[in-house]
């Protein structure tokens, strides 16, 4: 079998860089929190596949759902010839819907595309062209997406122009000097400056900003959305592509704060490794867009519905919500002990619901100044020790945490012991 190296040569000749990866190694195998590379070293993986993979590595009640639907069928076209998982999927996700009334729910294969729905839909439900998103937030890599996405390096720069009537307001983080006040403000000076309420069709936020830092979206912001969409008839998009299934102790973290959305974009954790996306909706939203406006070829891909629905299942019987809520206050109660150590790179910030944990590296003990370089340091020294970690944030000091739910508790242990030995000063 090839080295890492020599992979890695082969990938610099054969794929553009545009597409960069966070590590040199090359996988040959996984099973739930564990990875072995081509050269046989093992890893423990607090990436987690950047958040698609919350049931573990090859969970054998997926592999196994995946499995049985490879040998019925692969692909038919949902649009063509129509299949049940499919459907079953549906209803499962319209249960869970976390608002009230009746809900449906249509399938993609990428966060992205979903977002890209979503915005359709609410066009379509309203009439109108405005999309509100917020400073930090990352939405995708489409053109679209990327105009919704609120940072420039990598994702704008060079793609212009991008998508037309998308807005952006500064997402509030306490330390960085902006609050929900502050945030509030500036929708208001948008208002009055570049484009109407009337002329809105959605604001899109996630509950927590994943690639923009780890940071939980205030209540207080979250409930003064709602109220204005509600005033304005703007539809209200939560963004659940990383947050969803399980990841923050609820099925969906906007169900921490009690406000309702209009929209719900799923991805990642939902097909526990295959790749699968969607829309969950209000059922009238839903169906604002004209028959054959809405799907595509690969969209709800039946091996993905399989996978899916073995996925909810396993996050039922494993209890993976308490799972997930145990996991992170271990975490969490690890790295504020080290808040407090000389002999460690100085950390703060610890922050996140359930297991969606971040953390951040700063210049001095006590301070607020970021440390980027740091951070980078970090997750090099991590993967040197046999962990994979992954870096964050608007600031690109951030550590985010993505350990399977299924994570043996040793397992844990001993990822978080490499992981205070990446953090020595």
């Amino acid at each position: 079998m090839p080295s890492n190296a020599a992979l890695l040569a082969r990938r610099n000749a054969a794929v553009p860089r545009g597409v960069v990866h966070a590590t040199p190694l090359y996988a040959a195998r996984a099973e739930n929190a564990e990875l072995w590379d081509v050269e046989g070293r093992r890893y423990i993986d607090f990436a987690g596949g950047i958040a698609v993979l919350n049931t573990g590595h090859c969970h054998p009640r997926v592999i196994e759902a995946a499995t049985a639907q490879l040998r019925a069928f692969t692909h038919t076209a949902f649009q063509v010839a129509a299949y049940e998982p499919y459907v079953a999927l549906a209803e499962r996700l319209n249960a869970l819907a976390p608002f009230h009334g009746a809900a449906k729910t249509i399938f993609f294969s990428t966060g992205a595309e979903a977002v890209e729905n979503a915005v359709k839909i609410a066009r379509a439900a309203t009439g109108r062209p405005g999309v509100i998103a917020f400073t930090g937030a990352f939405h995708g890599r489409t053109l679209l997406t990327s105009a919704l996405t609120g940072k420039v390096a990598p994702y704008k720069h060079g793609f212009g122009p991008l998508a037309a009537e998308i807005y952006h307001v500064p997402f509030p983080v306490a330390h960085q000097g902006v609050t929900v006040q502050d945030s509030l403000r500036a929708l208001e000076f948008l208002f009055r400056a570049d484009i109407e309420p009337s002329r809105v069709a959605a604001i899109i936020i996630e509950p927590v900003q994943g690639e923009g830092g780890f940071y939980p979206a205030p209540v207080e912001l979250l409930q003064a959305l709602r109220a204005l969409c509600d005033r304005h008839g703007i539809v209200l998009i939560v963004d659940e592509v990383q947050t969803g299934f399980a990841r923050t102790g609820r099925m969906f973290a906007i169900e921490h704060s009690g406000v309702e959305p209009d929209l719900v974009t799923i991805a990642k954790s939902l097909g526990g490794g295959f790749p699968i996306s969607g829309v969950i909706g209000r059922a009238a939203l839903m169906d604002a867009a004209e028959p054959g406006a809405l799907g595509g070829t690969y969209g709800g891909n039946p091996v993905a519905c399989a996978a899916a629905l073995a996925v909810l299942d396993v996050i039922a019987e494993e209890k993976l919500l308490d799972r997930a809520n145990a996991i992170g206050a271990t975490i969490r109660a690890r790295l504020q002990q080290w808040t407090e150590r000389s002999d460690l790179l100085p950390i703060g910030g610890v922050r996140g619901p359930g297991a969606m944990i971040g953390f951040e590296l700063f210049t001095r003990r006590g301070g607020q100044e970021p440390d980027a370089a740091a951070a980078k340091r970090v997750t090099a020294r991590a993967l040197q020790e046999g962990l994979i970690l992954l870096s964050c944030g608007n600031l690109g000091n951030a550590i985010r945490i993505l350990v399977p739910l299924t994570v043996p508790e040793p397992v844990l242990q001993e990822g978080l012991a490499l992981l205070e030995k990446a953090l020595a000063a």
